[in-house]
């Protein structure tokens, strides 16, 4: 029964991630105002790697850190052939070390090294369904280290199921660009990945619904204005992505309809 779990939360994940008619062009589009050819961008939570696929047409260097191994296999499948892309097999965090992981092998999306974070998004009635089944003991690594072995990367990209703050607390210095998941039920992890954030160095921020590739709001908002645009998506129950960027280093958002 967990085989066919799997093989279903699999094919699931690539046929929502890279079947999508269009998805592809759109955040190319999208993540064009963030990577460019010559930039390394971090991929943590790199699950089917459809953005993978998209900041390597950009011409960025790609280092794609994924710990569920069915989904490692996959990168390894799809990209491992490639010398723009890194596969990096471990997790991120706050320190280095081993930790264990909880799988949904049907819903893979939403595995979690984040006890608290499960505890939250199940009493909402959108994870009814869902079951964490098993644990993986997955090696993990931090922002910092990553940046040593790789340089400093344009652009971030965390999505991890609610242990957005730990790989934050990863990261002891500031880079140009970077994103993490913004989800209702766990709406208090957000503001404290945003008061990471606000740490490293002096940032705007901006919010992008769930893989619209489109962006909220109309101009760059500082803590207190992402704070509120963020309240008003709170309702609405829809997850998306805080969207954050080095007020030293502007880039031009692109918000055509796409």
């Amino acid at each position: 029964m967990d085989v066919f779990a799997r093989a279903w939360g699999l094919t699931r994940s690539i046929a929502m991630y890279h079947g999508i008619p269009g998805r592809q062009r759109r955040m190319r589009r999208f993540y064009g105002q963030f990577l460019g050819p010559g930039d390394v961008g971090f991929d943590i939570g790199a699950h089917v790697g459809n953005r993978v696929r998209a900041w390597r047409a950009l011409g960025a260097r790609v280092i794609a850190v994924e710990p569920q191994p069915d989904f490692v296999r996959l990168l390894r499948l799809l990209f491992g052939r490639s010398r723009d892309v890194v596969l990096v097999p471990s997790a991120v965090g706050a320190a280095p070390g081993r930790t264990a992981m909880a799988l949904s092998s049907a819903t893979p999306t939403v595995s979690s090294m984040s006890p608290e974070w499960i505890n939250s998004v199940t009493r909402d009635h959108r994870f009814a369904g869902i079951h964490w089944n098993r644990t993986v003991a997955v090696d993990v690594v931090t922002l910092d280290q990553l940046v040593t072995a790789y340089g400093v990367p344009a652009f971030v990209k965390i999505d991890v199921e609610g242990f957005e703050p730990e790989v934050l607390r990863g990261l002891s210095h500031p880079v140009r660009a970077l994103s993490f998941e913004y989800l209702p039920p766990a709406h208090d992890a957000a503001l404290t990945c945003l008061d990471l954030v606000e740490k490293l160095g002096d940032y705007e921020y901006n919010y992008s619904p769930v893989e619209t590739m489109r962006l909220a709001s109309a101009g760059w908002l500082d803590a207190a204005g992402l704070t509120a645009l963020l309240e008003r998506f709170r309702p609405l129950g829809r997850s998306g992505d805080v969207y954050a960027r080095r007020r030293s280093q502007p880039v031009t958002p692109r918000r055509e309809d796409m």
